[in-house]
């Protein structure tokens, strides 16, 4: 069987960054830094007390305010990044074939803040426990892309992707297997997540997974240097309009770039913990440079998980260097977690975002925040880490990479369009 060819026609996304795919990519190249103290409650009680929030979203820009407050922030980021993609990919709603389109969105953890606000209400009247009816349609993460799916009636395959961090590459893989394989024209996906809350913080917290830096919360993610100390946690969602090769021209679509391969992996090592010798990051980018039919050397940046973990970014180093040997140190490499924070299920979504940007545009979004000096004795500094600025040249192909706790890999790689 003949696999159809899948491009990427439009991009959407809500995050600590900016409210639209292009403020974003713009706060991305710039270096800025969407981590502050935390607005939505007082998390002066916990040892972090800052994260990198969305800041003055609005979700009556995009939802009718009684459908609205039937649906926990995660949804509300999804459904607005979905619509952003839909509309930049120029969908004609009244011509399209609906029951050719999909929806998979990735979803790490869910409504939490509707969990919480549940709890706490039933905490108050246990004698009359009384639930709200939206209390489970609210929480549940397969609600984002049955939402999406109703709001525009698109009849294809739809369902949500749950891989901790993983999460919506692993919704990107899904969407384009089943394209290339036929089952559909067009799939909506990325994904979301909002789970910046009292159980979120307190949760991480207390694994010791977060960075405690309070003093300098816009300087607190820093990948790769030797002072990190923890990940920062963020918000948001991005989206990703997939589309079959033909289909996409027949519309007279824009091509931002194409999707040419994913790979899917485990650790089976550790709950948390990555393994130490990156063993399932290497096999993960190996699988899809096999399924795009790629050498090492045909990749030009890599969009790294680079959560600013003591262990996890020595061993997804160590993947790279011993699978791209001497072309390590000729390729780019980045993590935009220092600046947008971690979004955990949604976090793939924009960084694969990030990698269809930089190919389009041949530049390299830095990984900020490390300091002459801070250097770690683990790590090779012989690779190019784009460190605090932005950097321009050609990028033919860009591999984004997400690892997830429960040792959840997996990667998907973007290169430039050709005929």
């Amino acid at each position: 069987m003949e696999l159809k060819r899948v491009v990427v026609t439009g991009i959407g996304a809500v995050t600590p960054l900016g409210l639209t795919a292009k403020e974003t990519w713009e706060n991305m190249l710039n270096g800025v830094s969407g981590a502050d103290d935390i607005k939505q409650f007082d998390a002066t009680r916990y040892k972090t007390h800052f994260a990198c929030e969305v800041k003055d979203f609005d979700p009556s820009q995009w939802i009718d305010r009684k459908e609205a407050r039937k649906m926990d922030k995660f949804c509300q980021f999804a459904i607005a990044s979905a619509a952003m993609g839909i509309e930049d990919a120029g969908i004609n709603l009244e011509t399209v074939d609906k029951s050719r389109i999909g929806v998979i969105y990735g979803v790490g953890i869910g409504g939490l803040r509707t969990m919480q606000d549940e709890i706490e209400s039933y905490s108050e009247r246990k004698e009359t426990p009384k639930f709200n009816p939206f209390f489970i349609p609210k929480m549940i993460g397969d609600i984002a892309p049955g939402q999406i799916s109703i709001r525009y009636g698109f009849h294809g395959p739809n369902y949500a992707t749950t891989s901790a961090c993983a999460s919506s590459t692993n919704a990107l893989a899904d969407a384009f297997n089943l394209i290339r394989l036929g089952k559909a024209n067009i799939i909506v996906s990325g994904g979301a997540e909002a789970v910046i809350t009292d159980p979120g913080l307190g949760g991480f917290t207390s694994m010791h997974a977060l960075s405690t830096r309070n003093d300098e919360p816009q300087k607190a993610s820093r990948p790769f240097s030797a002072s990190r100390d923890g990940f920062v946690m963020g918000e948001g969602a991005a989206c990703l309009i997939l589309e079959e090769l033909e289909h996409a021209k027949a519309r007279g679509a824009k091509i931002y770039c194409e999707m040419v391969g994913e790979g899917m992996s485990a650790d089976a090592y550790h709950i948390t913990a990555s393994h130490p010798e990156g063993l399932g990051a290497k096999i993960v980018m190996s699988e899809a440079l096999s399924d795009a039919g790629m050498k090492p050397e045909d990749i030009d940046y890599i969009n790294v998980h680079g959560t600013s973990t003591p262990v996890g970014d020595i061993s997804e180093a160590k993947a790279i260097k011993e699978l791209f040997g001497e072309w390590a140190y000729k390729l780019n490499i980045s993590s935009t977690k220092s600046m947008t924070g971690h979004l955990l299920g949604a976090a793939g979504a924009v960084e694969a975002m990030a990698c269809v940007l930089a190919v389009q545009n041949d530049i390299i979004p830095p990984t900020i925040n490390h300091e002459e000096g801070d250097d770690d004795p683990e790590i090779d500094y012989n690779m190019n880490f784009t460190f605090n600025k932005a950097q321009k040249r050609e990028v033919r192909a860009a591999l984004s990479n997400t690892f997830g706790f429960g040792g959840h890999n997996a990667c998907v790689i973007f290169k430039k369009y050709a005929e």
